[in-house]
């Protein structure tokens, strides 16, 4: 389904008639249009589209125009609004009441009229309805006159609606589950009740046998899967096998193997999101899909112990090309861990960008490196993140912004940069002693030098999700380094060394106590400094941030947060749990 979410914008007046709501029609009217369009230029759908705002059809003074744009707004799947002003407007009689709308309020900061007085009792009136808004005030005094929206402004402006979007895009969609529970891994105990009540999703399930059923029925595009064999065999160089010696398969087998991952990966992304073709060869019902957003497959072990694994689909999906060229990413999580997908899905929804998905595998200290390898490490330390061959490919660092490497949206990424990241891949044939089936691991080696933001949801008994945060960045150490390193963890899979930024105390007092205090084995990557969009995103779910490295000036929660105490992190606990979750 593709309904976009939109922004409403509603422009705020003085409901007063004969000369003072005629005064200020075309300043509060301006301050709307320019607020979107500041939104509308800057940010995208994770699907390349500008991000659409609908505008009030009149200002509004009062509580019938509010329910006149609130009808409006209904009918055009708005699912943020951002209340505008520049003076004083009735409160109660005025604001957004739909409880299921993410609110901002900005009320502009001049001195002819009070709208910074509108922005605080209209924020009073939110705190005291259970409706939290956020609170936008730039900094300097303006004109009245003034048409450019400051800088400060602006900036929260599009963080509010970056946030609100990802909350829309999520609402009605669902996670699909191909398999259940891996290996006991908890994060894969899908909850219905998290996804329904905190992001509005729905659950989806399928056994993973339908995949056997769509393969031996042919229930697939065979003209799709001969042109992904065709590319396969251009763009997908096999590595040594370095696991099995002569137990390994046969170049015939392998073949085989090839052959089978392909039709998985065409078969999962059509289970996701459904196929039109499939409706032509006569398979109405499979041509629907599940409406999936995001996904996760099993796999482990009662997929991996007599078929191939899941890794080549995984990675295929979670970059932003494959056979039919350079599209938007997917979202599908390893093992299907859920949490560790909806981080995932976080992070892709907020930057439009490929999501990595890895064990949280070991820190290596200095003196740890130092003594496996007999070099010196130039970083405090770092964090190992590899997975069993199912990383985006993205993550190779090999596409590039201002000629640093960089991991893009797929609107910015350019054919030679798909295909850099594609000739730095291999793909190792499976560990046969894990994957008895067989299959492919990607393997490659992340640039240095990336910024990065690390995130994974926990769900805690008693307090329920929890979000943490690390921002850093890539590391490549020395060749030297990496191979030794490498050889002895497992060296068919992917790499990615990350080095989170350090402030000196709790969590982020050291490398180590990162890696310490991360909540799960698995956590997913994003390209950039997210953290601040992610807490704004969690605070708009209702879901406390327990761990992150954020400086504290860039933190954008709802004004009403300023209420539960003093201390930022414990008031987003007790706001959280005040609140609840938006959708329960």
């Amino acid at each position: 389904m593709t309904t976009l979410p939109k922004i409403g914008i509603r422009p705020t007046i003085d409901g007063r008639r004969k000369g003072i709501r005629e005064s200020l029609e075309v300043q509060t009217m301006n301050m709307a249009k320019a607020a979107a369009e500041l939104i509308s230029s800057t940010l995208r759908y994770p699907n390349g589209k500008p991000v659409e705002c609908i505008i009030a059809d009149t200002t509004i003074g009062g509580v019938n125009e509010a329910a006149a744009c609130a009808a409006k707004f209904a009918k055009e799947n708005v699912t943020a609004t951002l209340t505008v002003t520049p003076c004083w407007c009735y409160g109660s009689e005025t604001m957004d009441m739909d409880p299921l709308t993410q609110k901002a309020v900005w009320g502009f900061n001049g001195t002819e009229r009070p709208g910074a007085v509108y922005l605080a009792a209209v924020l009073a009136a939110h705190a005291q309805k259970g409706l939290p808004a956020f609170g936008i005030y730039g900094r300097d005094v303006k004109d009245a006159t003034d048409t450019e929206i400051p800088e400060d402004v602006a900036t929260k402006i599009l963080a509010f609606a970056r946030s609100a979007v990802a909350v829309g895009l999520m609402r009605g969609k669902s996670y699909l589950s191909m398999g259940s529970v891996a290996m006991g891994i908890a994060g894969s105990i899908v909850s219905p009740e998290f996804f329904e009540e905190y992001l509005n999703m729905r659950c989806e399930s399928v056994d993973m046998s339908e995949i056997i059923r769509r393969v031996n029925e042919k229930i697939y595009d065979e003209a799709e899967y001969e042109k992904a064999l065709a590319w396969i065999k251009a763009n997908c160089r096999q590595y040594e096998d370095i696991y099995n010696g002569k137990a390994g398969k046969t170049p015939e087998e392998q073949q085989k193997v090839w052959e089978y991952v392909a039709k998985m990966a065409i078969i999962a992304r059509d289970l996701m999101v459904g196929n039109p073709k499939l409706a032509e060869m006569g398979f109405r019902e499979e041509a629907e899909g599940h409406n999936a957003i995001a996904a996760g497959f099993q796999g482990q072990r009662q997929w991996t112990d007599h078929m191939p694994n899941g890794d080549f689909l995984e990675t295929v999906l979670n970059s932003s090309f494959d056979w039919n060229g350079i599209r938007e990413a997917f979202v599908v999580a390893t093992e299907n861990d859920a949490l560790n997908g909806v981080a995932m899905l976080f992070g892709h929804l907020l930057t439009g960008t490929a999501s990595g998905f890895s064990d949280v595998r070991t820190y290596w200290s200095p003196e740890a490196v130092k003594r496996a390898t007999g070099f010196d490490l130039e970083v405090p330390g770092m964090i190992h993140l590899i997975n069993s061959g199912a990383t985006t490919m993205d993550a190779t660092g090999r596409q590039t912004r201002d000629g640093k490497p960089a991991m893009k949206p797929f609107w910015e990424i350019t054919d030679d940069e798909a295909k850099a990241c594609l000739d730095a891949t291999t793909w190792v044939p499976a560990n046969l002693g894990y994957f008895r089936g067989g299959g492919f691991s990607s393997r490659f080696l992340t640039r240095g030098g990336m910024p990065v933001t690390m995130s994974r949801i926990n769900r805690i008994k008693g307090l329920g999700p929890v979000l943490q945060i690390a921002e850093g960045y890539t590391y490549e150490p020395p060749k030297e380094i990496h191979d030794i390193l490498d050889k002895r963890t497992d060296p068919g899979w992917p790499t990615t060394w990350f080095v989170p930024n350090l402030t000196g105390k709790g969590a982020f007092k050291d490398v180590y106590s990162v890696m310490a205090n991360w909540g799960a084995n698995h956590g997913a990557f994003n390209y950039g400094h997210i953290g601040a969009d992610l807490i704004t995103l969690a605070s708009m779910l209702r879901i406390p941030v327990c761990m992150h490295n954020v400086p504290e000036e860039k933190i954008f929660r709802p004004a009403v947060w300023n209420a539960f105490g003093m201390e930022k992190e414990g008031a987003d606990y007790r706001a959280c749990q005040a609140l609840g979750p938006v959708y329960r």
